[in-house]
Formats: C-alpha cells, sequence, structure tokens
C-alpha cells in the first residue's frame, strides 16, 4: 500500500499532515487503552517492539509488487491486531513503516503520512468491528473462519478505500487513474483471500502452544474471553 511517488504531489500534500494527526490520535487512544485494559505499559513496550520488527519485515522482506497507484504487500494488520492487541499493532504500523522509510526507502517518506494514514484507519475501524462480531466469551484462539475473513476483508478493503481516495484526490477521474487505481484493488483480491487462512494458522498454532503464547508477550485476549 505505499503510495507511489508523484501520486499526490505540491500542495495537496498538506492534507496528509492532518490525516496523519488523526492517525496519530487514534494510535494514542489505542496505546492508552491497551496499558488499561490489556498488560499494562511494559507489555505494551514489548509488544510494540516485536510488531515493529514484524512490520519492518512485511515490507522489506515479504514479496511486494507495484500494482497502479501503490503496492500490493501482505500487512497482515489483522494478525497482529489479534496476537498483540490494537495498540502495539497501531504502534508497530506506524513505526515500521517509519524505520523502512528511513533505512532503505527515503523516497517513500515525503509519502509518509499518507501510507501510515493507509493503515492505521483501517486498523482502528477493525478494532471496533472486534467488538461487534466477537462475542465477549470468545477468545481470540476460537475465531471462526467467517469472523477472520470479516476483520481482514475490512481491514484490506480499508486499505484499497483509502489508497483510492489518495489517487483521486491527487489525479483526479481520469480514465488513466481509474485504470490504475482498479488495477491496484484488483490485486488486493489476493492479499484478502489468504490473509484470513494466515490469521486461523496462527491463531492454531496459538492455541496449540498455548503454553508458550501467552504472557506480556501476546494479547490478553487471545486466550482468555473478555
Amino acid at each position: 500500500m505505499h503510495i507511489e511517488p508523484g501520486v499526490v504531489e505540491g500542495a495537496k500534500i498538506l492534507l496528509s499532515y492532518a490525516t496523519v494527526v488523526t492517525a496519530f490520535g487514534l494510535t494514542a487512544k489505542l496505546a492508552l487503552d491497551s496499558v488499561r485494559n490489556n498488560g499494562g505499559v511494559a507489555a505494551l513496550a514489548l509488544r510494540s517492539l516485536l510488531t515493529t520488527a514484524l512490520v519492518f519485515c512485511f515490507f522489506e522482506v515479504f514479496p511486494h509488487h507495484a500494482v497502479g497507484v501503490s503496492e500490493v504487500h501482505l500487512i497482515l494488520g489483522s494478525t497482529l491486531l489479534l496476537l498483540f492487541g490494537a495498540g502495539a499493532a497501531a504502534i508497530g504500523l506506524a513505526a515500521g513503516l517509519l524505520l523502512q522509510g528511513l533505512l532503505f526507502a527515503q523516497f517513500d517518506l515525503p509519502q509518509y503520512g499518507m501510507n501510515v494514514t493507509t493503515l492505521l484507519i483501517p486498523l482502528w475501524g477493525i478494532s471496533l468491528l472486534a467488538k461487534r462480531i466477537v462475542a465477549p466469551g470468545t477468545a481470540y484462539v476460537d475465531l471462526s473462519y467467517k469472523q477472520a475473513l470479516a476483520l481482514s476483508t475490512a481491514y484490506q478493503g480499508g486499505i484499497v478505500a483509502w489508497v483510492g481516495f489518495w489517487a483521486f484526490y491527487g489525479h483526479g477521474f481520469s480514465s488513466e487513474n481509474l485504470a490504475a487505481v482498479g488495477s491496484f484493488g484488483l490485486a488486493y483480491m489476493s492479499v484478502i483471500l489468504v490473509e484470513p487462512l494466515i490469521d486461523l494458522g496462527v491463531l492454531a498454532a496459538a492455541k496449540a502452544l498455548s503454553r508458550f503464547s501467552q504472557g506480556p508477550l501476546f494479547n490478553v485476549r487471545l486466550h482468555q474471553p473478555a
């Protein structure tokens, strides 16, 4: 979902500064909720370090391809949320993306505000969705495929929507731009199909290895119903 350089240019990029303030505000709220209800400051710090390392790996090591106006990545945002909680997932996404830009992709830094908005606001959305579709008496290791699919589809759909917004905001609704956005959206269908399976596989492993997947490194809700 890295917005390609040149998609939004000039004064228009100022909007990304406003949206990133909103995204960071939501991240601060998720982090505060995690401190209060999901293990405290030390647990959040440990999980955030781990999610940052994982996100950096997702972006820099996992296969990724430029398609249309952006890149197609396997981001695993819903997996991070389920395993480590929304606060740590949000911090990891923001920090991992920044770390990749600083070390390996400086050309992406002007687009950081757009990219981090595209990652964080959908994450906040699925944190709310999880509260609605997962019953309070259900631990995350017991999610169904339907629930995992709903979370993953909502997250990836949010990413596609934000990428489309930035593309149309930057270059309008020309046929060329419509085709570029459409090709990106179609390419992301593969991610929408694969990520729920990864979610369920990771959750099954966490359940089978419950002895090792509990404690301050993991989301309290992973094994304990709310």
